[in-house]
């Protein structure tokens, strides 16, 4: 069985190839999420702490956690769901998944360094891996570096340099920054409100020439309606005579 590790702290990645099966041991019948002492694999992991976070079988069917099975089960999947992806609008297909459960018929187990041992780790803890992509949103980035309501967020965005030509200016691509406050968003908030207001000052306007013209409505009505009646007892008046 591999195993490929991941280091969350640097980066890295590592595919160790081991047949021992007394190693693969405690690995056994352990779920995704769940955490394994790894010093089993050798000396050099002693202290080393690790996380079950996912695996393929050796026909390439994933692992889906929430499945309670170490064994390959056909489920019908919609849009949102892990192991998936639409390929039409409100498309649903049936397909097959492993258990999350570990058993000896893996090809890959994907492992998670949790916490860290005595020794380094070649290849896992002794190389850094830059981040080709940083944070979209101004608020991240600011807590990616730690940066105040003042500094401008702009000048801290993790640029990705572009492949260049011989004797052409290097070329960086950075994404667009997501809920940057800017004096054009300021000013269009701005006038938002304004219209905001603007409406409601028109609306109270109008509520009040219709409730005016409502009022005048109701008083030609009950005048309209007591001429009516005194009309009524005058004609009964004459007729009695």
């Amino acid at each position: 069985m591999k195993l490929n590790i991941s280091n969350p702290a640097t980066g890295a990645q590592k595919l160790i190839d081991i047949d021992d099966d007394k190693k693969l041991r405690p690995f056994m019948d352990k779920r995704i999420s769940q955490e394994v002492d790894a010093s089993c694999l050798g000396d050099e992991w002693k202290g080393y702490v690790v996380r079950v976070s996912g695996g393929n079988d050796k026909q390439g069917f994933p692992m889906k956690q929430g499945i309670l099975t170490n064994n390959r089960v056909r489920l019908l999947f919609a849009k949102g769901a892990s192991c998936y992806r639409e390929r039409r609008n409100g498309e649903r297909r049936r397909k097959s998944v492993r258990g999350c459960i570990v058993d000896s018929n893996l090809s890959v187990l994907s492992l998670v360094v949790v916490k860290k041992g005595e020794q380094e780790i070649d290849g896992l803890t002794n190389r850094v891996v830059p981040r080709v992509r940083g944070p979209k949103r101004a608020n991240k980035i600011r807590k990616l570096f730690n940066l105040s309501k003042e500094d401008d967020v702009r000048k801290y965005v993790v640029r990705k340099p572009l492949k260049t030509k011989e004797g052409k200016k290097e070329k960086f691509a950075a994404p667009k920054i997501q809920r940057l406050i800017t004096p054009i968003r300021l000013q269009r908030k701005r006038r938002i409100v304004a219209q905001k207001r603007k409406r409601a000052e028109k609306q109270k306007v109008l509520s009040a020439e219709y409730a005016k013209m409502m009022a005048q409505y109701a008083k030609e009505k009950r005048e309209r309606k007591r001429s009516e009646s005194k009309r009524r007892s005058s004609t009964r008046v004459s007729e009695s005579k």
